[in-house]
């Protein structure tokens, strides 16, 4: 009997097997094949059905999608790309890049003059410290950071730390960023002890493969005031439409205590996360810092604290 090319199957057959193969050897090993075999990976039922039997959507799912093979994708490799979140690893993969007082501290949940953080899966935090005043030591128009540019006559020392997120090291290829650019989602939690008041910094960048800003979420810094609440504020942001080249995401957060109190009085954070979506919008999102009695007080930005990642 002579031998049967594969190709004599029926298309529905081939789909069927090629359905069982994990997406990235469709991609590399079958798709250049032929033409036939090229023809049929590309269809968007393939990557429909591929996404129904991964979980990704539901049998009612009504959303339209542009291109079901990049929603794959962008759903398989959907996580946080923060590492350690939320303290569980003590200051694992965090950089401290500004660490002053009695230094950053990781402590379980609610802590003292705390409450319990909204999802009662997160069990720790990290809290930062006092800083003592010091002196600007230069006038505006000749300094070398932001926080130096203050007309404030003294500044806090700050507790920050951060962490500089590889995209393609994480999965995403040049082709995935620069061409559909999907929407990349950032949040942190922090929140203020009853008994002190507390100022918060957030800094997030997209950075190009020669570690060049390319977009940035920089919004004032929020203070809390003395006998407060002590309840969780989530902070929030979506990078869309952004320049092609991002390759990395640099987040840092932190701030000090408003009382300079020997101890851990200053923000307390946790939950961060980055995480590139399975939307495409081609029309910027607005960011949203959804707080509770938070009032802003200061204007000033976060030093940047790139030469301390690549240092």
């Amino acid at each position: 009997m002579a031998p049967v090319s594969i190709n004599a199957l029926p298309e529905n057959i081939l789909l069927e097997l090629f359905l069982c193969l994990p997406a990235r050897q469709l991609l590399l090993h079958c798709r250049p094949v032929c033409s036939l075999w090229r023809d049929l990976i590309d269809l968007g039922t393939l990557w429909k059905r591929k996404c129904l039997r991964e979980g990704f959507i539901t049998e009612d799912w009504a959303q339209p999608v542009a291109d079901w093979k990049v929603f794959y994708f962008l759903c398989s490799l959907r996580r946080n790309l923060l590492h350690n979140p939320c303290a569980e690893e003590n200051m694992e993969s965090w950089q401290l890049d500004a660490n002053q007082g009695s230094k950053w501290k990781v402590e379980r949940l609610p802590g003292d003059h705390g409450t319990d953080f909204p999802d009662p899966k997160v069990k720790n935090y990290f809290v930062t410290s006092y800083g003592a005043l010091r002196a600007a030591r230069a006038t505006r128009g000749h300094c070398t950071s932001l926080l130096e540019c203050s007309p404030a006559p003294h500044l806090p020392s700050l507790c920050l730390k951060s962490q500089m997120v590889d995209l393609k090291a994480e999965g995403y290829w040049e082709e995935l960023l620069d061409t559909f650019r999907p929407d990349i989602e950032v949040k942190d939690w922090f929140a203020a002890r009853r008994d002190c008041g507390c100022t918060y910094r957030i800094q997030v960048q997209l950075v190009s493969a020669d570690y060049i800003t390319l977009a940035s979420f920089e919004p004032p810094p929020m203070t809390i005031e003395q006998w407060n609440d002590a309840m969780w504020t989530e902070v929030s942001h979506t990078f869309s439409d952004y320049p092609p080249g991002v390759r990395y995401i640099l987040f840092q957060h932190g701030g000090h205590d408003t009382q300079f109190w020997a101890g851990w009085y200053g923000p307390r954070v946790t939950n961060s996360s980055i995480v590139v979506s399975n939307k495409m919008t081609r029309e910027p999102a607005p960011s949203t810092a959804l707080s509770h009695k938070v009032e802003v007080k200061e204007a000033a930005q976060l030093p940047s604290p790139l030469n301390a990642q690549l240092g």
